[in-house]
């Protein structure tokens, strides 16, 4: 059999990225049946196991984009790349600690529906209005990523990954809710780890390995910091990371109030964590690596596609690409449905039919999450169309400014009662207006000098003397601060009143309250008693994906890749069989 050219997509490599889409859509499709009330389809009637919930938020949590950022700044700086998404550890750690157990013991069906008993009815509406187009558009920017990457890789035309990748995770979650969400997240988790499994080894391999990798490298290129992302850098940015993932990242939050227990709150959140020790240094390695055989280049954020087109066979190229596509489809999947769950819980029930039934809701569930998945679509078309990577690094400055006025209100309010909806209101309109002042700022050509501080958008950074803060970082710092402060001064000059800190004081006592102490705890809706479970159905799409890998050896041109291959599909046949026998041990159990 003649060798395919590596680098250009060969039959098993639209093989594996057309059996990878056809097992999305079928996840979906199978799921359909399931979803009878509200409840099932955005929070998949908290019965979600822990270590799924885990996956997927693992999953959810990063897309595309994070293997070209971090890969460039691995490929031109070193381990700091690793440094810089090590953040979640400490992020995640903060959000398990003081608000995982709360955000089960909400009970809700939505992230900010618990702001209308904590606050008032209004600032509910404006959370849910304010976040939904950040979302959508956010989204956008991910699927455009997404596009980019795989046309650097294939050399197809971007507007045709972003149509293909956009349509078939919207059509999955339109389907089948928050559990085909979760077991495609388990699914894509499986394929970008069998990527990096491939990828990693043979990248050490052709850079002569680790000693030829330690020894040749720049000097202090495995420092955790690099003089521009520093400590100061970085500190901050673990504050970001910590307000965003426990408040205003709604997909997260989802996966904390999705599972049965508190104590499986805690667990998806400790398995994040371990994922998130493993998995940077797993994926930014190999950038690490090419500096020995991929020298001088010139721009670093295609390094990662590099990678894949010089190392990779026919098939596991198409391996990788189905890994790059999974993950973003696994994160702009879950901000489908959670979006969507905004609109129907938030809007649709509370504003236009409070009464309308469990069926009624879940059609307009699936309508609303048709929207924000048409309206993302839509966005990543216009960014290919314009060819707008500075509109990128503009939208990404901007959300990050939009950060702080929206999660310090939603964390204070789940852990005081002093707050006020009022100090709650100004604080965020403060922090909003400060932060759209400094983005209006940061065009500017000429360094602007105030009280001894000196702004240089040039530069991107601003300097307190001879200390540099980056841009991004001093927006956040800025608005946080601001936020904060307008809402403790708020609270002071016009406290709570009686009715306000009793209404504020049930809401924290029902947080304190262990999920299963209060009569609504009990399922009143479905009467079986019957949990469904995801081994079944994760299990044998795990065994396809084993079969899938198997296929691919004739084609296999290296021993290294043919031994990975091999390796790896047989691991996935025994792993995938083991999860199917799991679904037979308990008979309260209903299997997928």
């Amino acid at each position: 059999m003649n060798e395919p050219t590596q680098g250009t997509l060969q039959l098993p490599d639209y093989f594996m990225i057309g059996g990878y889409f056809i097992l999305m859509l079928a996840i979906g499709a199978y799921f359909y049946r399931y979803m009878r009330r509200m409840k099932d389809y955005f929070s998949g009637s908290n019965t979600v196991p822990w270590w799924l919930s885990g996956i997927s938020f693992y999953m959810t949590s990063f897309s595309v984009s994070a293997f070209v950022f971090y890969p460039s700044i691995c490929y031109r700086y070193g381990w700091v790349g690793v440094t810089l998404l090590w953040v979640a550890v400490p992020a995640t750690l903060f959000s398990v600690v003081f608000f995982a157990k709360r955000w089960r013991r909400a009970r809700i069906d939505s992230p900010v529906e618990y702001l209308e008993t904590r606050y008032n009815a209004f600032l509910r509406q404006v959370f849910a209005w304010q976040g939904i187009p950040v979302k959508m558009i956010d989204d956008g920017i991910k699927l455009f990523a997404t596009g980019t990457f795989i046309s650097i890789c294939t050399g197809i035309n971007i507007k045709y990954s972003i149509f293909g990748a956009g349509g078939i995770m919207l059509i999955y979650t339109f389907m089948g809710g928050l559990w085909a969400v979760m077991v495609t997240d388990f699914i894509q988790f499986v394929v970008l780890t069998v990527g990096l499994l491939v990828i990693f080894p043979l990248s050490i391999q052709r850079a002569g390995g680790f000693a030829q990798i330690f020894n040749n490298s720049p000097e202090g290129f495995f420092n955790m910091t690099a003089p521009e992302y520093g400590w100061t850098y970085v500190i901050p940015l673990i504050m970001l990371y910590s307000l965003a993932w426990s408040s205003i990242n709604w997909a997260l939050i989802q996966r904390y109030y999705c599972v049965p227990k508190e104590r499986d709150a805690l667990k998806v959140g400790w398995a994040v964590i371990a994922l998130y020790i493993i998995g940077p240094p797993l994926m930014f390695s190999p950038a690490i690596a090419a500096r020995q055989f991929i020298p001088e280049l010139q721009d670093a954020g295609t390094i990662y596609p590099l990678l894949c087109t010089q190392l990779l066979p026919a098939g596991m190229l198409g391996l990788a690409i189905a890994a790059m596509f999974a993950a973003t489809m696994s994160t702009l999947s879950g901000d489908y449905n959670v979006c969507a769950s905004v609109l129907t819980n938030d809007v649709y029930r509370r504003l236009i039919r409070p009464s309308a039934s469990q069926k009624e809701l879940v059609t307009v569930g699936r309508l609303m999450t048709l929207l924000v998945g048409l309206v993302a679509l839509g966005t990543a078309m216009i960014l290919a169309r314009w060819k707008a990577e500075s509109m990128f690094r503009v939208m990404v400055t901007l959300f990050g400014v939009a950060t702080a006025p929206v999660a310090v209100p939603m964390l204070l309010g789940l852990l005081s009662r002093r707050y006020t909806g009022r100090s709650a209101i100004l604080g965020f309109l403060c922090g909003t207006a400060v932060g759209l002042l400094l983005f209006a700022l940061s065009f500017r050509e000429e360094a602007l000098t105030f009280a001894g501080i000196t702004w240089q958008p040039d530069k991107g950074a601003i300097f307190l003397g001879s200390f540099e803060v980056k841009l991004e970082i001093a927006m956040f710092l800025s608005t946080a601060l601001f936020t904060y402060v307008v809402m403790e001064l708020a609270s002071l000059l016009a406290p709570a009143t009686a009715s306000e800190l009793a209404r504020a004081g049930a809401l924290l006592e029902r947080l304190e309250t262990p999920i299963g102490d209060l009569p609504e705890d009990i399922e009143p809706e479905t009467g079986s008693g019957v949990v469904m479970s995801p081994f079944r159905v994760a299990g044998v799409c795990v065994v396809i994906i084993g079969v899938m890998m198997l296929v691919l050896i004739p084609w296999m041109n290296s021993p290294m890749a043919r031994f990975l291959d091999i390796l790896l599909g047989l691991a996935l046949l025994v792993v995938g069989a083991l999860m199917s026998w799991g679904s037979k041990r308990s008979a309260t159990t209903q299997p997928l």
